[in-house]
């Protein structure tokens, strides 16, 4: 509702906003909201740049609460009568309003109201558009809400939805768990939800198909779906014939010859293939019309035949190679020159989609935690993240069969590089080189991981591998440049990406009453530093579940030897400029108010060189005999998130293994535990991805 002002002249000055009237309007109104539910309010406030309103509720708490974001939620019972009045007031002239009108019904009550979505299915490339409609049915009001997988409007890495139902897929492929240790891509499902009534809502299936599945022309570029043109397998029980496919990640150079480099168990079969196999783009589990023709060999092209792979199986303790790669030499013509990656480009075309680029030229960086990261792979596109662990020592689990029912053995590293986030890739995303976003220098070659994690060979470790005998070996490309695509579809978008989250987990009442303990015993001592301003207790970042003693210090101040523990108990340093509760002892509640006023926690902090080279001491002295450990699947160096600026002994364990405490320090080091699947690479995990395929029995012999 707009509501005209009228100017008072007093004294020859005019009170509210010089020669314009100030209005308020809101949406949605008109709607149903069933007790006990949330509607999100917006309102438009004109002619005036100070646009914050102040959001109540008439009638008062019997008619529900809104928050200072304009949040509402309805009473848990219908009220009399049921029609309520939503208000948001101008700050900027308090005789302003605008309302919208809400009536609260019973969940049990029915209602005729249908919504219904148009197309009901879309397969979508990364990055391109979908149009979407709503039909609703039963009300005069026939406005919705548009989400994605349950958020408003959608995100980066969900995609974006507009008022309007346009939607702009994202770059990566979403990601989820495939129940046994791994990430598979999946759907979204888009949804619109009626504004009359939020309990009706209709929704699409959507599948983000990404451009590196595709079957290209010569000459290929890379970061493509690809594989061993042998790697399938055919099953005369059932005549099916599982294949496989991975990533061919980029193009390298030993003297005048070019290669395309990838793991060994996308190119080799880990170990199981022959020096001249071919290799195909696109991967034999892309290769066919539809999904019910894949692993045609047919319809694949050989661009390069197997040269060299290092021997994975040999690897049973981490060798001098130390990496899981292959190369393959290029047939003339199929692969493009330059060395061009899907998606990894300085600039988007005119459809907003990132154009190809070549990796920088050479031997690409060392990781550093913090770097900020991207792949392109065939399972899940272009991925942006951040390097969160350096110098780790690994097991990783592999399989023989393309079908997982072969053979398995385990392959340990050492100097190993981990990413953050699951949806970093998938399977199939194996092979994929792992770039910085602001240079494209390689950094790392991807080859497995967890369900939060990715890990990968630095590069340096492969290139020494294929370049030994005083022919080096070298990455394909031109001079460094910014990758695009980890900020669109538009810089304004990227602001609001999710960030990383920090594992968290509650804590038991007996394990924080024994911080309690601890920390009153040396209440007088703790409370002594100058730039404490208060001690309480809360939750671990570092090791979820566990208890910590909090100091809250001034943000800036000179830091005067807090201890990393207390009495076996870990401590956790929390800055801020002055903080609601001060100058003692205070509780849990009380330090999570704390809590709240300062900056969140990040995933990982940039540390000094002095503090990595001190974790590095600590690693080399005990990351052999902390692999030992049950559960234990990786031990390298990253930050701590319980002291920002300190590193810390990052110790991977597989959930669900009955394992030994971590100690909260270690040679004076903090540990910091992170907890996921099992690291595989080729067989349910960041692997090559399979796919069954029903043929008839003699056909099926004919592909063996």
């Amino acid at each position: 509702m707009l509501l005209a002002v009228a100017l008072v002249v007093l004294g020859g000055c005019k009170s509210g906003t010089a020669g314009k009237v100030v209005t308020v309007s809101v949406d949605p109104t008109g709607v149903n909201v069933v007790i006990g539910k949330t509607l999100q309010f917006n309102a438009t406030v004109t002619d005036t740049f100070n646009t914050a309103v102040t959001w109540t509720v008439a009638g008062g708490s019997g008619n529900g609460s809104i928050s200072s974001t304009g949040l509402y939620t309805a009473p848990a019972s219908v009220p009399n009568p049921s029609l309520v009045t939503i208000l948001a007031t101008s700050q900027k002239d308090t005789t302003k309003t605008g309302t919208a009108q809400v009536t609260i019904t019973s969940s049990s009550q029915p209602t005729n109201v249908t919504v219904q979505v148009s197309p009901p299915a879309a397969s979508i490339a990364n990055y391109s558009t979908q149009q979407f409609s709503a039909t609703v049915s039963g009300t005069t009001n026939t406005n919705v809400a548009w989400q994605v997988n349950g958020s408003n409007g959608g995100s980066r890495t969900l995609g974006f939805i507009s008022a309007s139902g346009f939607y702009v897929a994202p770059g990566n492929v979403p990601t989820a768990s495939d129940g046994k240790g791994g990430n598979v891509t999946t759907t979204l499902t888009i949804t619109a939800v009626s504004q009359a009534d939020t309990a009706a809502t209709g929704s699409s299936t959507v599948t983000v198909v990404p451009g590196n599945q595709n079957t290209q022309s010569a000459p290929v570029e890379l970061g493509t779906s690809g594989g061993n043109g042998t790697d399938s397998i055919s099953n005369p029980a059932d005549h099916t014939i599982t294949c496989c496919g991975g990533t061919l990640g980029s193009l390298v150079t030993r003297g005048s010859t070019q290669y395309i480099l990838s793991n060994n168990h996308v190119l080799a079969k880990s170990d199981t293939a022959t020096v001249g196999d071919p290799v195909v783009q696109p991967g034999l589990i892309d290769a066919g019309l539809t999904p019910n023709t894949k692993c045609d060999k047919t319809q694949a092209t050989t661009v390069a035949n197997l040269s060299q792979f290092v021997n994975l199986e040999s690897q049973s303790s981490a060798s001098s190679s130390n990496i899981d790669a292959a190369i393959a030499q290029v047939v003339t013509g199929e692969v493009d020159p330059l060395g061009n990656i899907l998606f990894l480009g300085a600039m988007a075309d005119a459809n907003g989609v990132p154009v190809p680029g070549a990796p920088n030229a050479g031997v690409g960086l060392p990781a550093t935690l913090n770097m900020a990261v991207a792949k392109s792979g065939r399972s899940t596109g272009l991925t942006c993240s951040t390097v969160l662990s350096v110098n780790i020592n690994t097991s990783v689990e592999y399989n023989k069969s393309c079908d997982g029912t072969g053979a398995t053995f385990t392959v340990d590293y050492d100097n190993q590089v981990d990413v953050a986030g699951g949806q970093f890739g998938a399977e199939g995303d194996s092979g994929s080189l792992i770039v910085t976003q602001d240079t494209t220098d390689p950094v790392a070659l991807l080859y497995g991981g967890s369900d939060t994690d990715t890990v990968g060979n630095p590069v340096s470790a492969v290139l020494n591998f294929f370049g030994s005998g005083g022919n080096p070996m070298t990455f394909v490309g031109a001079g460094p440049h910014a990758v695009a695509g980890c900020t669109l579809p538009s810089a304004a978008q990227a602001a609001q990406a999710v960030a990383l989250a920090v594992q968290t987990r509650s804590v038991e009442q007996e394990v924080m009453q024994r911080a309690v303990n601890a920390r009153d015993a040396q209440a007088s001592a703790l409370l002594a530093h100058p730039e404490v301003q208060a001690v309480g207790v809360g939750a671990s970042l570092d090791n979820p579940g566990e208890a910590v003693i909090e100091f809250f210090v001034t943000r800036g101040a000179a830091r005067t030897g807090i201890p990393a523990q207390v009495n076996g108990i870990r401590t956790r340093i929390v800055e801020g400029d002055l903080f609601p509760k001060r100058g003692a002892a205070i509780s849990a509640a009380e330090s999570a108010m704390n809590e709240r006023s300062a900056a969140a926690p990040r995933l990982v902090y940039s540390i000094s060189a002095a503090e990595i080279a001190r974790a590095n001491l600590v690693h080399a002295a005990h990351a052999r005999e902390l692999m030992k450990l049950a559960g234990v699947q990786g031990v390298g160096v990253t930050s701590s998130v319980d002291s920002p600026g300190e590193a810390a002994l990052m110790i991977f364990v597989i959930r669900g293994v009955t394992r030994a405490p971590i100690p909260a320090v270690i040679d004076g080091l903090r540990t910091r535990v992170r907890e996921s699947s099992r690291f595989r690479a080729g067989f349910r995990g960041v692997e090559t991805q399979r796919a069954a395929c029903r043929v008839p029995a003699m056909k099926a012999a004919a592909k063996r």
